[in-house]
């Protein structure tokens, strides 16, 4: 039975993605402290979370804004 991510966990990851656009996980886990396992798994609890994300051709990792449309 796989563990329940941790919304913390996943906000601080997200974060780290947003101040450090174009990072590859092992370079987020580098500046959180955690293994890059960990990272790597929680990318796809991230976008079940609401937390969207976009990958380059090198496994940069970019925040995706979706584009609000006006009524």
């Amino acid at each position: 039975m796989a563990r329940k991510p941790n919304p913390h966990k996943l906000a601080q990851i997200y974060a780290a993605i947003e101040k450090h656009p174009g990072s590859r996980p092992a370079s987020i886990a580098r500046l959180l402290g955690v293994p890059r396992s960990e990272v790597t798994r929680a990318l796809p609890a991230l976008e079940e979370h609401g937390y969207y994300l976009s990958e380059d051709r090198r496994g940069g990792l970019w925040p995706f804004k979706p584009v609000s449309r006006a009524a």
